[in-house]
């Protein structure tokens, strides 16, 4: 894969990211605010069908996937969220909690980190064809 290709790849990325940002935050506020749901509860379906929304439109738009194994590719796609939720955390606690820098310019950094992550995990492991 050329250079060319893996830039418009991670830009498409980019924007799937950004439109789950939506789907996240819309879920979470429906769920807590007119549902009446419990906060954590909200945010974990938020970021379930962030997820599950991601993976629909990087699976069609972004990595043009032919995989008839929808179900493993979910699963992957899923795992590689899950780590980089966790990768994010970490980042945000060691700069935030141990260097006291500002948590949303922590939590700025954590999205760039993670993203990259997400991009090559998904790229290496999950929509490998």
């Amino acid at each position: 894969m050329n250079w060319e290709v893996l830039f418009y790849k991670f830009l498409k990325f980019g924007v799937v990211g950004f439109s789950g940002l939506f789907v996240d935050f819309g879920t979470t506020y429906l769920v807590k605010e007119k549902l009446k749901g419990h906060k954590y509860l909200a945010n974990s379906l938020g970021f379930i069908f962030a997820a599950t929304s991601n993976y629909i439109l990087n699976r069609n738009w972004t990595f043009e996937s032919q995989d008839a194994n929808i179900g493993l590719q979910y699963i992957k796609f899923f795992g590689v969220s899950i780590i980089g939720l966790f990768f994010s955390n970490a980042i945000i606690w060691l700069l935030h909690e141990r260097f006291k820098m500002n948590f949303y310019i922590a939590k700025i950094i954590a999205v760039g980190v993670v993203m990259i992550w997400n991009f090559f995990a998904n790229l290496m492991f999950t929509f490998v064809e």
